[in-house]
């Protein structure tokens, strides 16, 4: 996600003084320790503070590269965009020498049909880098004619949505202050009054063949009391949500172009859990909260009354315009290394069918179970991430149905390591601290990767008889 950050012009000057200083105040900075960070004296921090010199754009650089959280937002317009949408291009590691934040800034101001352009053709060009997802794709369809199955379409929507709806989101929230109090989020016996009071549902807690099971017409729903309390919590929420926010979710429904009563059911069931997740962790006091802790899920889970992979899910969903929070990508991993869930704010992007990179920590988390892992990771376009992995198990309330087991992986580009707990003791400058990871072997191009499963799709393999290495091929 490109950072928004404006241009220092001789026609536009940019003056922040208060906001800098409410910036440092925030972070707990002292005006030598401010001035260390942005490169500069602290008399020129002290200017700048009061609005004795504007900002330039070498600062605002270092700004939202340093500060993303606090500063991604500052000075949105059409310049600013362009400006923006410029540095994330010209910042690909494909371009050897990047160019300095002076030289975008004047090309955005002195020929921005060139900035246009170039961002367009960079766009182009990483569009084109996708035409493996869609080989995968074709190659992973089980089904006639290679269509889309309804729960792929479902996953499509919400990914080409961006894992964020802003009418629900925001509908919940406004549900949860309602149903909350004086609490950071609604309690259970909230839920079930107003189940019961608002929307005249009858409840129990029982032994039940499923998790949930709600009678429409005599309006009475059942709960499994073998759950965990965390997702007892929850499909009370995901009832409340699909009754009291019906007109929303259906709305939506009708303007997703699905084309089959199935997906549309898929989709229904995933909205009410989107507005579920929203209720019981409103968006404001979640992205408050995540950054207070620097997103530590174990003390968001706790303070929220939810479960490890809720908190996890929830933070992946934090990109309301104006206050987004870290673009993160999250997945969950079955025990055969598929991908079960999957959404990414990132540069990262997964494989839509079999499992991903055999490297990546995720993996390795779903043998151990309880344990928090993490890892520095380098895709081969050059970009690193910050990934934490753990292994769940979810009970299954009988010694006849075995647990669920699998493991949630959240992640953040490496640039975002300060305000992710989990980067703490990762050496980050390191060139040879990083795990070269890739999408999965059918999507790698790495040469060099003992681990490699089968060559990528659109590469040829050269094969030697008299020559063995841990692969036995190499790529043309």
């Amino acid at each position: 996600m490109p950072y928004r950050v404006a241009m220092s012009t001789q026609k536009r000057r940019i003056f922040a003084g208060q906001r800098l200083k409410a910036l440092r105040a925030a972070r707990g900075l002292k005006q030598a320790e401010m001035s260390a960070r942005l490169g500069i004296s602290v008399s020129y921090l002290s200017q700048l503070e009061s609005d004795d010199r504007p900002l330039t754009s070498t600062l605002l650089e270092i700004l939202a590269r340093d500060f993303p959280l606090d500063w991604q937002d500052f000075e949105e317009d059409a310049a600013t965009r362009r400006f923006a949408a410029l540095r994330e291009a010209a910042a690909d590691p494909l371009f050897a020498n990047p160019l300095s934040a002076e030289q975008l800034a004047r090309i955005a101001e002195q020929q921005p049909a060139l900035a246009d352009q170039f961002v367009q053709l960079h766009s182009a060009y990483r569009n084109a880098g996708q035409r493996l997802h869609i080989v995968d794709e074709a190659m992973g369809a089980d089904h006639a004619g290679g269509s889309r199955l309804p729960w792929e379409e479902v996953r499509d929507w919400f990914h080409n949505a961006g894992n964020y709806i802003d009418v629900l989101d925001r509908a919940a929230e406004r549900l949860g202050d309602r149903l909350r109090g004086t609490q950071l989020t609604p309690a259970i016996e909230g839920l079930e009054l107003y189940l019961r009071n608002a929307l005249s549902v009858s409840l129990v807690y029982a032994g039940s063949a499923g998790l949930r099971d709600y009678d429409a017409e005599m309006g009475h729903l059942v709960i499994d009391q073998s759950q965990p309390i965390e997702s007892r919590r929850f499909q009370l929420a995901h009832q409340l949500s699909a009754l009291a926010l019906r007109d929303e979710i259906t709305a939506v429904i009708e303007q997703a172009g699905l084309r089959t009563a199935a997906a549309r059911q898929l989709l229904s069931v995933g909205l009410a859990n989107y507005a579920a997740g929203a209720l019981l962790m409103p968006y404001t006091r979640f992205r408050d909260e995540a950054r207070e802790v620097r997103h530590d899920i174990d003390r968001l889970r706790q303070k929220f009354g939810v479960s490890f992979e809720q908190a996890c899910h929830r933070l992946s969903t934090l990109q309301r315009p104006g206050v987004r929070g870290i673009p993160f990508f999250f997945c969950r991993v079955d025990m055969a290394g598929n991908i079960t869930k999957r959404h990414s704010a990132t540069r990262l992007q997964f494989a839509r069918f079999g499992g991903a990179c055999p490297l990546w920590i995720v993996h390795e988390a779903v043998a151990i179970p309880d344990r928090v892992l993490v890892q520095l990771a380098e895709t081969p376009d050059g970009v690193r991430y910050v990934s934490m992995a753990k292994g769940l198990v979810k009970p299954s309330g009988s010694y006849d149905r075995a647990p669920r087991r699998y493991a949630v992986a959240l992640g953040c580009e490496a640039d975002h390591a300060r305000d992710f707990v989990y980067a703490d003791g990762l050496d980050l400058s390191s060139d040879r601290a990083a795990t070269r990871i890739g999408i999965s072997c059918r999507l790698c191009a790495r040469p060099d990767c003992d681990q490699r499963a089968f060559p990528p799709s659109d590469r040829d393999i050269i094969v030697d008889p008299d020559r063995r290495e841990v692969v036995p091929y190499r790529l043309a």
